[in-house]
This record gives C-alpha cells, sequence and structure tokens, in this order.
C-alpha cells in the first residue's frame, strides 16, 4: 500500500501553484494524494503570512489533521514557516517545519515518519533564497495557475514578503513557455500567471539581476502557445503596468480585458508612508488607458484600511476616490501589524472598530461596484468558462471579464467554453444568461 498524502493552501494563488507541484514530487517518490478530510500518512500545510487571520487559521487546521488521524506526520511550509518558523513548531502535532528554500525538497526530509516530540525546523536564511523553482497547479480546478516569478525587492512598510520570500527573482522564458505547454496538454482551458511581483519578471532570470526579458516579451511570447484559450494576468504594481502591455492584451488572441491592480490608498500621504512606487495621479492613468482599449474590461482593487496615521480624513480620500474612479471591485484588507514591518513601529494606531467600520464602508461600495459593472455588462455577449461545483443545484462559471454566471447544474457543461448573452441579476447578484454558442468542449 502506498502511504497517502494531503494538503492544505492556506493564501494565494502564488501558494496554490507551488502545493500543486510539491503534491507532483510527493506522486513521484510514490505517495498517493488524498482530500485533507480524509485519514493520511502525512498533512502538508502551505501557510501564509499576509494576514493575522491565517496566522490563527493555522492551529484549527493542525487540530484537523489530527483528527483525521492522530499518527499522522504533519508539516508546516510556506511564507509563515519561513517568518516564524518556531512559533509554528511549537504548535501541538507539527512535526517538521520547511523554509522558503527547504520547502520542494520536502521529500528528502521524511524519511522517517515517526511522529516527534518536538517540531524539527529547517529553515535559511531568507537571503539564501536566491533561486528560482517554477511551479504549476494542474488537476485541482478547470484553470491553471503558472507562477513565473518570487520574491520582492519592495520595501512597502506594512509588508512581510520580501521577509518571507526574498529577492525577486524569475523563472526563464523558455520555462514558463514550456509550462505552459504541458497545461495546454491536460485540456485546461485558461492560465492565470502568478508571482509576488509579476510585474518585474525578468529580474533575476540567470540567478543574478540581469535578464534579457520583460513582462511584456513574457505575455507577447504565452499569446502564441496554442492550445491555452484564455490567459489571465492575476495582479500587477500599476508602475508595472506599461500601456503596451494593456496594449497588447487590448489586441489579444487569449489575454483577457480583466486586470486585477493593487492601490493600498487613495490618499498620496499614505501612499508614501506605506513607500509604494507610485502616487494616485497614475493609477487614475492606469485605469482610464484599459477603460479606453477595453470599455468592458473588469478591474479589480486592493485596498488597505486602517494603516498607521490614516486620519477620517485620509480614509475619506480614499473612499470619494474610489467611488469616483471606474472599477469593477475591491479585495479590501483590513490592517494588522506583522513583527519586522517598519509601520509596525509608526505611530497614529488606528483603533481595531474604527478599522472595522472603514473595512464595512469598503465592502459596502465594492458590492456597489459589482452589481453597477454587472448591470452594464446585460445585453452583451461574453464567453463562459464553466467550473466543476455543484452548487446548490447550480454550474457557475466566469465570462472573460469576470462576471460569474450561473446555470442549472449540467456535469456536461464543466471545463467548456460557450457564447452566451448576459440577460439578468439574480436575487444572489450572480449573472443570468442565455446559451447562444458552443466554443469549446
Amino acid at each position: 500500500m502506498n502511504k497517502k498524502v494531503a494538503f492544505y493552501t492556506l493564501g494565494c494563488k502564488l501558494n496554490f501553484s507551488e502545493t500543486s507541484t510539491i503534491a507532483r514530487n510527493f506522486n513521484d517518490e510514490g505517495f498517493d494524494r488524498v482530500d485533507f478530510s480524509e485519514k493520511a500518512d502525512i498533512y502538508v500545510i502551505n501557510t501564509c503570512s499576509v494576514t493575522e487571520n491565517a496566522d490563527k487559521r493555522f492551529k484549527t487546521i493542525v487540530k484537523q489533521a489530527q483528527k483525521a488521524n492522530p499518527e499522522a506526520f504533519v508539516a508546516a511550509v510556506g511564507c509563515y514557516a519561513q517568518l516564524k518558523p518556531q512559533e509554528l513548531a511549537d504548535v501541538n502535532g507539527v512535526d517538521l517545519v520547511l523554509g522558503a528554500t527547504e520547502k520542494f525538497k520536502i521529500t528528502d526530509y521524511l524519511n522517517d515518519l515517526t511522529k516527534n516530540d518536538l517540531g524539527e525546523v529547517h529553515s535559511c536564511e531568507i537571503e539564501d533564497a536566491d533561486f528560482y523553482v517554477g511551479s504549476y497547479s494542474i488537476g485541482d480546478r478547470t484553470r491553471a495557475f503558472l507562477k513565473v516569478q518570487d520574491g520582492c525587492d519592495y520595501k512597502c512598510t506594512y509588508c512581510t514578503i520580501p521577509l518571507a520570500r526574498g529577492i525577486s527573482r524569475s523563472d526563464t522564458m523558455d520555462n514558463v513557455l514550456k509550462n505552459a505547454h504541458d497545461i495546454s496538454k491536460q485540456n485546461i482551458k485558461e492560465i492565470v500567471l502568478t508571482g509576488v511581483n509579476i510585474g518585474d519578471y525578468g529580474k533575476g532570470e540567470f540567478g543574478n539581476k540581469k535578464h534579457e526579458h520583460t513582462f511584456l516579451d513574457l505575455v507577447t511570447e504565452l499569446d502564441k502557445v496554442e492550445g491555452i484559450e484564455r490567459l489571465r494576468i492575476s495582479s500587477i504594481e500599476p508602475n508595472l503596468l506599461k500601456n503596451e502591455t494593456i496594449d497588447l492584451v487590448s489586441k489579444s488572441r487569449a489575454f483577457v480585458p480583466h486586470f486585477h491592480i493593487p492601490l493600498q490608498s487613495g490618499s498620496n500621504e499614505i501612499l508614501k508612508k506605506m513607500k509604494r512606487r507610485y502616487m494616485r495621479e497614475l493609477y487614475v492613468d492606469r485605469v482610464a488607458k484599459i477603460k479606453e482599449v477595453m470599455p468592458h474590461a473588469c478591474i479589480g482593487v486592493d485596498v488597505i484600511v486602517g494603516f498607521p496615521g490614516e486620519t477620517d480624513e485620509h480614509f475619506l480620500e480614499t473612499y470619494n476616490f474610489l467611488t469616483e474612479l471606474d472599477i469593477s471591485y475591491l479585495h479590501v484588507f483590513t490592517y494588522s501589524e506583522r513583527d519586522n514591518t517598519e509601520a509596525a513601529e509608526m505611530d497614529g494606531v488606528v483603533p481595531s472598530n474604527v478599522r472595522s467600520k472603514r473595512s464595512k464602508m469598503l465592502r459596502g461600495l465594492s458590492v456597489k461596484k459589482r452589481r453597477a459593472f454587472y448591470e452594464n455588462q446585460l445585453g452583451t455577449s461574453r464567453t463562459v468558462l464553466f467550473e466543476s461545483e455543484n452548487k446548490e443545484g447550480y454550474i457557475h462559471g466566469f465570462t472573460e471579464n469576470y462576471v460569474k454566471v450561473k446555470a442549472p447544474w449540467n456535469p456536461e457543461l464543466i471545463n467548456t467554453l460557450h457564447q452566451v448573452e448576459l440577460t439578468k441579476i439574480d436575487d444572489d447578484g450572480i449573472v443570468r444568461f442565455e446559451f447562444l454558442k458552443v466554443l469549446s468542449n
């Protein structure tokens, strides 16, 4: 009987792509992958450090694993494992903690799956995380997350990612294209490009700061890969999203009109305190350029509330700025203090009840923005890729410009592309449609 392994991923798309790659390594070693709720011999938890909540959830997930099999070996990898390895190792039931450079070699550490009295830590100095490991997720969804870049050279005052993932470095162009070809052979219709700072692609392509290629080169070449119906850029910094890239997407064969662009604050004063690399005026220019060449494009925005020194006036500046912008939805993050960041030492701490209130206001604005965007799309013809889950008797899918749609459950629709006309918004805020024609089975 083969040993069984189960995975739990916290955090971002990048983590999902890396979990998938680690899972394939286990597969190569003769392990069978099972669901996290099932009994396994080893449970691997890929951790995140972006929000306080992810830290707290870790203990709950370890308990889940122990409940499924009290004798199982539990390993923690990922960003939180790099930042606070000993803290994770001290959690009851954890046997192994691997940092940024060790996680892809996890099977080398598993000679003996006997439970440890104390969690064993193998964690490098983050300066040693200077090599690149390519990865992509496959088999978990109707889309694949393709990692093209890792690490970050930015020094935003609230962020621990450079401490958790090291310097900015990229996959080689050849390897990205090879991975994209491999994915295309699996009948996966959509690839989402992912990384920590993907607009920085090219840097560190040869293990040093030299590089031949830019993000524009990357998207130009990926657009030529046959067999991939859709390519989506996950999240890109406004200062790195160039007009040439926006133009390419607007004329592209496969890239879809959907951008997710972190803003973080609509106040220039707060942006400076955050050490972001742009002012709000640049953000306005980016949104205007996208809408000029792709009026139907979906634009998502990351924003942080409650940053130290954010007064009511600063917050209203952000709220009003976002109200005026032609955007489609918000991802709202409530600021939480992270150890070893500049912001954690700053004056002007915003009380937690004020942070919550501001977060609620922006989430309400996001609902209005999404509704307005969906209403604007009614009556248009769009392409839908259907997902694989049965949710209360419905199948869901997304248009190329990220409108969520639903239809009565029909398993034959899974992972197929259809041209549809968007007709009305249901009570739950999801869009109904009429089929026009099948584009791809």
